[in-house]
Parts: structure tokens; C-alpha cells; sequence
């Protein structure tokens, strides 16, 4: 063998599975490898088998040539032993170099374990500070919170101190301090805000830049995983090939192993063959003995023959009456199918009364295929009906949710009826209210003057905010640039592990190249398998060609006693034709008894048929009997489904009335949140005019420098107020006490701040009776509710409880039961039906083998008739024959003999030529 025809070995069974045990099993066969691997034959015992081997060669050098191949065969099958010692030699190495190879892998293994466990504590350390980092956010979370109710106060007693700002007379030096005071406070806790949203915002991002991290650590570990489980599986797939290795290894040294024994076996053949020579010629002299014993038992034998001719005729009569008997069996089967077939047509008018839409057919095979079908239609109808009723069901609830529909369309005419009769009275008061108001309209004019004024000072400062956020829009753009950056660095860390895996297919490559290689290894191997099996059938052929030898020597033996054997040869015909013909006889007698026990087995396969068919037909009216019960309990179970369905229909009823009411407490709740929202409109209004009123007092107090001066001022603007504020009184007294006479005059001047009070007045008033009149119609709404409450609650407490439920489960499960009973007698019914079909078959197949045998029976009849002939002319004309000295006659011309021509050769029961061998002098006929 060349030095490619290497296969690996394996590890031995030892070696666990791939796994975490793996690495250490492996350290174990690398620090044993002697102990693992072993050859199948040591130095020592190769040296005693060459030893044995020349002891053999010299003893078959030294006798006969007819050894020769044998003592060559030997010599090739060492030869083939020597090659394999060698060949298992090399495969130890190979196995070697690839536990080898297994111990680094399971090294990179482990190191692929240990970076693993690295990348798993690093993640855990990255949920640690993400969740640091969420309590931060919640920490963050609580102060912003916290700052909004802080906001939410200061914003309540700057409304107060405005309101008072409003109501009160004038402000001191101490309360400006104060409201001051209070502006700094609000503008260092927005600041703060401020800076918590920021933090927020950065933490988020953190937050966001951690977790896109932990999902590329675990990405790479997820990729390290998948390399350690196909390293593991190319390990076990490296293993199973050192087992096949092994196995394939331990079957060479098997097949060597029985071709020693298949040699040793040989040999004793040999020698078994030559005591079988000696006992042979023993052997043939004991059977010129039993010759002539066998010509007295000839004689013996014709009167023996003679006998068996009478009860031979004795069993032909006996077999015509079996014929007779049989077909009576054959009428009363034909009778009995009749029954059948009229049990058949008693169950198809079962059927029919069940039914009472199948009609008459002409084949029963057709009828009972036919009430098959109308089951089927019969269940198509069932679920028409069904649907039917499902459709009708849907109408009844369709025409109810139009029904609903309508009372809900007249309940919203008369509701909007009632509204319009209230709009109507409100409008008519409105129409009195609106003749106040256009009075005021004059004076409102000038305040909206002043709030375009307003407004155009907040476009002015909408412009700078929307420059701020234009500022900030850069600032994102700028920041969006920093993320892309982070992107394409991100994209080349990817392409590194991109690397990273074309390195990790690279050795992928590398193993599949080494298993290739291996697999080359294992083909050489199974080719000097194949030259070894070439080598043992080529022996076994030789083998074969000596035992053909042998034989021939033994035909040679043979042949030498041909003249005696081809003398006794018409004793052994008439012997074997003797044998024939009873043999016949009792293959006869065998199936006129395979017969009998046929017809009782039919016999009693009608009877349990016919058991079946009534327990059938029981079966057949109790699924009528539980048909009805069944039908009955379904008219029930309807009955108290329209009751249930009429419950449902109020209780949907009920629940549309509900559902209405809980939608006009919804709008009435819109509405409140649409005039909540008013007011929230009204108080930004509101904050707007203050914080435009602290930028111009602000301003105000830059220009100003002389603050001293002008607070003394505006005490004595103060005082003067408080002065006229006095004479207002007065004067309203005045008015209220009327001492002018012309009092039709109008007064110069007015007041607008007190006018636009009144109005204010005015206003709250109106909402006040408007929130008045809903708290009126919300408590009535929930005097209905709690009226309608009550009496869902009565007709909760009428309607049916559990039990009821319960009962319809059972009933459906029931149903559900009997209707499987059904389909499965429906099936039952199907399978007896086939069964009836087999055992027609059955019956015209057994007709049939009877008809056979009936024509077999005569023919016999025939040539028995034939050979009592023949056997009558044979006995007329007599042979006999001479050995060493004894005179035969000719045979007759008429004797049948077999077809063969003169110049034909002949052969004896050995297959040799009788013509070939010269005949002794001494025999004459």
C-alpha cells in the first residue's frame, strides 16, 4: 500500500460530548495517547505468527504438489497481513497528529470561553451604569417635578399678589422688595429647570448610547458563541470520524481473523475429506450388501402396491363424496348470501324509516354508498339550516340595531327640540343683554387699540425667539454631523469584524481541506479493503477448484461401479414412481382436509357475521332511540335559547340607553374641557401681559437713576389718588343722594377702569348661573343613572344565574358526544359493509379454487387411468437381469421409456457416461 492510504483513528469511547466537559476529556487523551491507541498486533506476536507461518511453509514444502496453490495462497495471505500491520502503523501516527489537532482546538476553545465570560461581565458592569444612570433620570425626574409645583405656587401668589396688585390702593416700598424678591426666586427656579431638562437630555442620550453598546457587545457575543458551537461541532464531527476510523479498522482485523479461521477451517476439510474417501469405500461395500437386500424387498414391495391400488380407489370414492358434500357447502353458502343480501335490503328499509328521503336502488353495494351520501346531504342540510337560522338570527339583530337606531334618532329630535326651546329663551335674553353691550363695544374700542399695540411689541419678540430657534437648529445640525461621525466609526469597527469572520471562515476552510483529506484517507483504505475481499474470493476459488478435484475423483470411484448401478437403475425407477404415487396421494388427501377446514372456518365466519349484523342492527335502533332523546333535548335547548335571546335583546336594549347617557355625559365633559382650556388660554394671556409689564418696568428702572426721587413722587401721586379716590366716594354719594336739580345733564368725564370692573362683574355673574344650571342637569342625569342602576340590577337579579349556563355546556357536550356515537356507527356500518364485500369475494374466490381443484381431479383421474394401463402391460412383460453370470430378458418393445436416441450419452445419479465405460466380459444379456 502506498503511504496515502492513511485513515484516523478515534479517541475511544471515552471522549464525552461537545460541551462544557469537553476541554478537559481532551487534555486527558493528549496526556495518554499510548494508552488510547494500540495496534492489533505487537512485535512479539508478529514475530511468533512469521514463526508459525515457516513451520507451516516448510511442512507444506515437504508434501504433496497438490498444496502448491494452497501453500502460495498462505503465503499471499502473510504477505496481506504485513501490508495491514503497516498500514495500521501509519493510521496510529495519523491518529496521533489529529489528537493533536483536538487538543488546540479545544485550547482555542477555551480561550473562546474565556473572552465570552469577559464580554459577559462587561455587559453586566454596562447595566449597572445604565441603571445608575436611570436613577439619575428618576432622581432628575422628582426635582423637575418638584420645580413644577414650586412654579405652580409662585405662580398662585403672583395671581394673588396681581389681584391684590388690582384691588389694593397702592403698593409700599416692602411689597415691591417682595415681588422683586419673588421675580428672582422664579427666574432662578426656571433657570434650574433649565439645567434639570438638559441634564435629562444628555442623560437620555447617554442612555441611548449605552444601549445601542450592550446591543453590539451582545451582537459580538452572540457571533463568538456561534464560533464556539460550530469549533465544537467540527471537534464532534472530527471525533465520529476517528470512531468510523476505528470501526473500519477493528472489521480488517475481523476479516483477517476469519480468514485464518476459514484457512484452519480448510484444512481440517481436507482431512476430513480423506476419512470421508476411506468410509466411502467401506461405505460401498455395505451398499452391495443392501443391494441385494433390495431385490427381496422389490417382490415385497409389488404386493405392498397392489394393496394401495385398492385403497387408492377407496379414496377416489371417498374424495367424490367430499366433491358432493362440497358443493351442498358451496349451495348453502350461495343460500346463505341470499339471506345476506335480504338482511341487507331489511337494514336498507331500516334506513329508509330513519330517513325517509332515500330511494330503491338495484345493487346493494350502490344502496349502502347511497345512504352514505344522504347522511352527508342530510348534514349539508343541517348546517343550511344552520346557517339559516345563524342568517336569520343576524336579520332579528340587524332589524333590533334599527329598531334602537330609530328610538335613538327620536330620543336626539326631542333632545334637540328641548335645546332649541332653551336656545330660544336664552337668545331673547341675549337680545336684551346685547342692547348692554353695545354700549361697552364703544369703550372696548380703545382697549383693543392698546392690545394691538400689545401685540405687535409680542410679534416683535416672537421674531427673537424664533432667531433662538433658528440658533438652535445649527446647533443640531452641528451635533447630528458629531453623530454621523460616531456612525462611520461604528461602520469600521463592523468592517474589523467583518475581518474578523472572513479570518474565522478562512479556518473554517482549512478544516473542511484536512476533512477532505481524511475522506481521501478513508476511500484508500476501503480500496485495499476491497483488494483484500479480491484476494479471499480468489482463494475461496481455488479452494473450490480442490473440492471440484475431489469430486472428481470421487465420480472416477463412481465409475467404476456404473454397470451395477445402471443395472439397478429400473429397480430405482419403479421405486420412485412407487414413491410418486404416494405422494400424490397423500397431497390429495392433505387438501381434501384443507378443504374440510376451510368450509368450517367459512361456516363459522358466517355465524359470527351474522352475530354482528344483529348487534348491528340493536346498534342501529338504540342510535334511533338516543336520536330522539337527542332531538327532543335540541327542541328544549332552542326553547331556552329564545328565551335567553329575548333576555339579551332588553339587556342590549338596557345597554344602548346607557351607552346614550354615558355619551352625553361625554359631551357635557368635552364642553367643560374646551372652556377649561379657554381659561388656561385666558391665564397665558394673562402671564404674557405680566412678563411684557416686568420688561417695561424693567426697562423703565434702567432708564430711570433717580429711583429715590421718583418713589417720593409717586407717594404723592399716591395720596393725590387716594384724595380723589375719596372725592370719587363723594361724589358717588352724592349721586346716590342727589342734590343737583338738573340731573338729566351728563357728566363731562368717566371712569373706564370701573367700567371695565363692572363688565368683569358682569361676566362671572353669567358663567356663574351657566355653571349653575349644568350642576342642576348633571345632578338630575345622575338620579336617572341611579334609577336605571336600580333597575339593571332587578332585571339582573330575574334573569338566569350560572346554573343555567352550566346545564347548556353539559347539553352541548352531550350533543357533541352523541354526535361522534353517530358518525362513528356511520363508520362502524361502512367498515361491516366492506367486510361483506371481502367475504363475497372471499366465497367466489373459494368457487373458483374449487372448480380447479375439481378439474385437477379429474385430469389425475385420467392419468391414474393411464398408468393402471401401462402398469398392466409391465406386468405382462418381465425383466430380468444377470450380474456376473446371470441372463436378463430384452424389455419389450412396448414398455414406455424415456425419450432419448442411441447415440445419446448416459448418465447415473453422479451425472457420469455410462457409454465411455468398456462393460465386463463376465456380463452377458
Amino acid at each position: 500500500m502506498s503511504e496515502g492510504h492513511q485513515t484516523p483513528d478515534n479517541n475511544g469511547p471515552d471522549q464525552g460530548p461537545p460541551g462544557s466537559a469537553m476541554p478537559s476529556t481532551e487534555a486527558e487523551s493528549s496526556k495518554k495517547p499510548s494508552a488510547m491507541l494500540k495496534t492489533a498486533f505487537d512485535d512479539g506476536a508478529l514475530k511468533v505468527m512469521e514463526d508459525e507461518f515457516q513451520t507451516v511453509l516448510n511442512e507444506l514444502v515437504g508434501g504433496d504438489r497438490s498444496l502448491d496453490k494452497f501453500r502460495n495462497e498462505y503465503e499471499k495471505l502473510h504477505k496481506a497481513l504485513l501490508k495491514s500491520h503497516d498500514s495500521e502503523k501509519r493510521l496510529m501516527q495519523k491518529c496521533r497528529e489529529l489528537n493533536a489537532e483536538l487538543v488546540t482546538n479545544s485550547a482555542k476553545v477555551q480561550s473562546a470561553m474565556k473572552l465570552s465570560e469577559e464580554d459577559k461581565n462587561a455587559i453586566a458592569s454596562l447595566r449597572k451604569e445604565i441603571e445608575k444612570a436611570w436613577k439619575m433620570v428618576d432622581a432628575a425626574h422628582e426635582k423637575e417635578q418638584r420645580a413644577k409645583e414650586t412654579i405652580q405656587s409662585l405662580r398662585i401668589e403672583i395671581n394673588n399678589l396681581s389681584k391684590l396688585v388690582e384691588q389694593g390702593a397702592g403698593i409700599n416700598v416692602g411689597q415691591e422688595q417682595d415681588v422683586n424678591d419673588l421675580m428672582k426666586v422664579r427666574d432662578e427656579l426656571t433657570q434650574e429647570r433649565d439645567k434639570l431638562l438638559n441634564d435629562i437630555t444628555q442623560l437620555r442620550r447617554d442612555l441611548d448610547d449605552n444601549s445601542f453598546k450592550q446591543n453590539d457587545l451582545e451582537k459580538q457575543i452572540h457571533e463568538a458563541n456561534e464560533q464556539i458551537l460550530a469549533l465544537q461541532e467540527k471537534i464532534t464531527q472530527a471525533k465520529t470520524e476517528n470512531m468510523k476510523e476505528a470501526k473500519k479498522r477493528e472489521q480488517i482485523e475481523l476479516e483477517l481473523k476469519t480468514s485464518k479461521q476459514n484457512l484452519e477451517v480448510k484444512n481440517a476439510e481436507y482431512k476430513a475429506q480423506t476419512t470421508q474417501f476411506e468410509s466411502q469405500q467401506q461405505e460401498l461395500k455395505k451398499s452391495q450388501q443392501q443391494l441385494r437386500q433390495l431385490k427381496e424387498d422389490n417382490v415385497r414391495l409389488t404386493k405392498d402396491n397392489q394393496i394401495l391400488q385398492v385403497r387408492l380407489d377407496n379414496s377416489r370414492t371417498q374424495f367424490t363424496e367430499l366433491v358432493t358434500t362440497n358443493e351442498k357447502l358451496a349451495n348453502d353458502c350461495a343460500r346463505r348470501v341470499t339471506e345476506l343480501k335480504e338482511k341487507e335490503d331489511e337494514l336498507v328499509q331500516l334506513r329508509k324509516e330513519r330517513d325517509n328521503e332515500q330511494k330503491k336502488k338495484d345493487h346493494v353495494e350502490k344502496r349502502l354508498r347511497q345512504v352514505e351520501d344522504q347522511i352527508g346531504e342530510i348534514e349539508q342540510q343541517r348546517e343550511r339550516l344552520r346557517s339559516t337560522i345563524s342568517s336569520l338570527e343576524q336579520e332579528i339583530d340587524r332589524s333590533k340595531k334599527t329598531q334602537d337606531e330609530n328610538r335613538r334618532q327620536i330620543d336626539t329630535l326631542t333632545r334637540e327640540r328641548e335645546q332649541l326651546n332653551k336656545t330660544c329663551q336664552k337668545l331673547i335674553a341675549d337680545n336684551q343683554k346685547q342692547t348692554d353691550q353695545v354700549k361697552s363695544f364703544d369703550q372696548s374700542k380703545k382697549t383693543l387699540e392698546q392690545d394691538i399695540t400689545n401685540y405687535k411689541e409680542e410679534a416683535s419678540k416672537q421674531r427673537k425667539i424664533i432667531l433662538k430657534m433658528e440658533k438652535e437648529r445649527d446647533r443640531y445640525i452641528t451635533e447630528a454631523g458629531q453623530l454621523t461621525n460616531q456612525v462611520l466609526a461604528l461602520m469600521e469597527e463592523v468592517k474589523k469584524k467583518e475581518l474578523e469572520l472572513f479570518d474565522q471562515k478562512k479556518k473554517i476552510a482549512e478544516l473542511e481541506t484536512r476533512l477532505k483529506q481524511q475522506q481521501n484517507l478513508y476511500e484508500a483504505v476501503r480500496s485495499d479493503r476491497n483488494l483484500y475481499s479480491k484476494n479471499l474470493i480468489e482463494s475461496q476459488d481455488e479452494i473450490g477448484e480442490m473440492k471440484r478435484k475431489l469430486k472428481i475423483m470421487n465420480h472416477q470411484i463412481d465409475q467404476l461401479k456404473e454397470e451395477i448401478q445402471g443395472k439397478e437403475q429400473e429397480l430405482v425407477r419403479a421405486q420412485a414412481e412407487h414413491e410418486k404415487v404416494k405422494k400424490d396421494k397423500e397431497q390429495l388427501m392433505l387438501n381434501v382436509e384443507q378443504l374440510k377446514k376451510e368450509a368450517i372456518k367459512k361456516e363459522e365466519a358466517y355465524a359470527n357475521q351474522q352475530s354482528e349484523f344483529e348487534r348491528l342492527n340493536k346498534q342501529l335502533s338504540e342510535a334511533n332511540d338516543e336520536r330522539k332523546k337527542q332531538m327532543k333535548q335540541l327542541q328544549q335547548v332552542i326553547a331556552e335559547r329564545d328565551v335567553l335571546g329575548t333576555q339579551l335583546v332588553r339587556r342590549n336594549d338596557e345597554l344602548a340607553l346607557l351607552y346614550e347617557k354615558l355619551k352625553i355625559q361625554q359631551s357635557t365633559l368635552n364642553k367643560g374641557e374646551l372652556q377649561y382650556k379657554a381659561r388656561l388660554e385666558d391665564l397665558r394671556i394673562l402671564k404674557l401681559e405680566l412678563k411684557k409689564l416686568r420688561h417695561e418696568k424693567g426697562t423703565l428702572q434702567d432708564k430711570v437713576s433717580n429711583t429715590d426721587d421718583l418713589k417720593r413722587e409717586v407717594f404723592h401721586v399716591q395720596r393725590e389718588l387716594l384724595r380723589e379716590r375719596t372725592r370719587c366716594r363723594a361724589l358717588e354719594e352724592e349721586l346716590e343722594n342727589p342734590m343737583n336739580i338738573h340731573r338729566w345733564r351728563k357728566l363731562e368725564g368717566s371712569d373706564p377702569s370701573t367700567f371695565e370692573l363692572i363688565q368683569k362683574i358682569q361676566l362671572l355673574q353669567k358663567r356663574l348661573i351657566q355653571k349653575t344650571e349644568e350642576v342642576v342637569q348633571k345632578e338630575l342625569l345622575i338620579q336617572e343613572k341611579e334609577k336605571l342602576y336600580a333597575e339593571l340590577k332587578r332585571i339582573l337579579a330575574r334573569q338566569p344565574g350560572p346554573e343555567v349556563a352550566e346545564q347548556l355546556s353539559i347539553y352541548q357536550e352531550t350533543l357533541k358526544a352523541k354526535t361522534k356515537q353517530l358518525k362513528s356507527l356511520a363508520s362502524e356500518v361502512n367498515m361491516y359493509e366492506s367486510q361483506i364485500d371481502e367475504y363475497k369475494y372471499e366465497i367466489d374466490k373459494l368457487n373458483r379454487q374449487l372448480t380447479e381443484v375439481r378439474q385437477k381431479y379429474f385430469l389425475q383421474k385420467k392419468k391414474e387411468s393411464m398408468a393402471k394401463e401401462k402398469e398392466r402391460l409391465a406386468e405382462v412383460q418381465q425383466l430380468t437381469t444377470t450380474i456376473n453370470g446371470i441372463t436378463l430378458q430384452q424389455p419389450p418393445s412396448d414398455l414406455i421409456q424415456p425419450n432419448r436416441s442411441n447415440d445419446q450419452a448416459r448418465f447415473t445419479g453422479g451425472g457420469f457416461n455410462l457409454k465411455s465405460i468398456p462393460k465386463p466380459s463376465g456380463v452377458t444379456a
